[in-house]
């Protein structure tokens, strides 16, 4: 068994609304794989995106956590509070010349022939942007082969040229991007081992790469399944996914461990949520989710 200092892991949920039963199936995963291992589990608010921001969706999320027993280590870790640690590393990728201005809009790639997933390169030579002009940051990708071992999908290797081409770590609105801020923000948790949907195992080697740029380790990663809809659409909020009930916690948690294939017995449908965590953690083996894509509640 591993100890807690080995062992860092985290759930960062964004505030845009309450939290669906993708999104606890997720944190459910993240909470037994660290507690199994006598590890650390963390929580991060990813508010850095305030357009997308709800009010009242953090204390939202908080309250369901801890109404199903999903109790996080230390203080709460707010994106929002460390915007100054986003700009030192983006000036320092620009001192070394890693990064270039766009001023590309979304509607001129999108009326370009071939993929419009794989930004061809239009700003990377560009010498200078018209006083004024709004416009993003690129980080150059180049030929490199990104590899890395996840503990259920196996050997994942992606060309980050080939697969999308230069991409944004700061909007030109001025909001940082996903990759970059999960990337410090890991760095600065001390994450080791990070739990997360297979939705974002696309992410992964491009957040390897920034890894690799500022010199920062790279945790180990496990991307389980995700959930779908009868319709075999991801729950999320943009598919209207409805908002966990704090009604029946038990009943549901009960069913996020079937769904995690973990085959808790028949007779724990009658327990609390701590009794069902506490079987959960001494049982918890991801192996039965192995190369498996998604999961339907039915």
């Amino acid at each position: 068994m591993a100890d807690a200092q080995s062992y860092v892991g985290r759930f960062a949920p964004s505030p845009t609304g309450p939290l669906h039963l993708g999104s606890l199936y997720t944190a459910l995963a993240s909470f037994l794989d660290a507690r199994a291992r006598r590890g650390l589990w963390l929580l991060r608010i990813d508010d850095i995106d305030t357009p997308r921001n709800v009010p009242g969706a953090v204390g939202s999320i908080l309250k369901t956590l801890e109404a199903y027993g999903l109790q996080w280590d230390g203080a709460v870790y707010y994106e929002s509070q460390h915007l100054d640690d986003y700009e030192q590393a983006l000036a320092r990728l620009q001192h070394e010349g890693l990064l270039y201005p766009c001023v590309c809009s979304r509607k001129r790639l999108a009326e370009l022939p071939g993929r419009h997933d794989i930004y061809p390169g239009l700003c990377r030579n560009r010498i200078a942007i018209p006083a004024g002009q709004p416009y993003a940051l690129r980080a150059r990708s180049d030929d490199r082969d990104i590899v890395f071992e996840d503990r259920l999908q196996g050997l994942i290797c992606q060309n980050l040229a080939a697969e999308h081409g230069d991409f944004i770590l700061k909007r030109k609105e001025g909001i940082v991007s996903y990759q970059l801020a999960c990337v410090i923000d890991d760095h600065l948790q001390g994450i080791t081992h990070v739990v997360r949907g297979l939705d974002l195992v696309d992410s992964t080697p491009r957040q390897i790469f920034l890894q690799q740029l500022l010199g920062l380790p790279t945790p180990s990663y496990l991307h389980v399944p995700i959930i779908i809809d009868s319709h075999g659409y991801k729950l999320s909020k943009q598919t209207l996914a409805e908002a966990v009930t704090l009604r029946n916690a038990p009943a549901v948690m009960f069913k996020l461990l079937e769904l995690l294939r973990q085959k808790p017995p028949v007779e724990l449908k009658q327990a609390s949520c701590p009794e069902l965590l506490d079987w959960g953690v001494r049982n918890w083996d991801p192996l039965p989710l192995n190369k498996t894509r998604s999961v339907q509640p039915g």
